[in-house]
């Protein structure tokens, strides 16, 4: 998880991903409700998580763990977040 400065949520995204910006609005809910914060990482930046997860955007992390993807789940990622 350190790659992903230590952040329990990571939000995976590029440039010009009209679906990332849905889930960082979708985010900023489940901050707001839960009070645990989110970091963002471009997969741009990063070839092997480009290859991985570049079909797929955008993807979020809950605990370094692929939680979903395309659309944030935000009743389900809050009920993670509490366990």
């Amino acid at each position: 998880m350190s790659a992903f400065s230590g952040a329990r949520v990571v939000l995976l995204t590029t440039a010009g991903c009209h679906l990332c910006t849905d889930a960082r609005e979708a985010l900023d809910r489940v901050a707001e409700r839960t009070g645990v914060a989110w970091s963002e990482v471009d997969v741009a930046t990063d070839q092997g998580l480009l290859r991985e997860y570049g079909d797929r955007l955008p993807v979020v992390l809950l605990d370094g763990r692929e939680h979903g993807y395309w659309h944030v789940e935000e009743d389900r990622l809050v009920a993670d977040l509490g366990r």
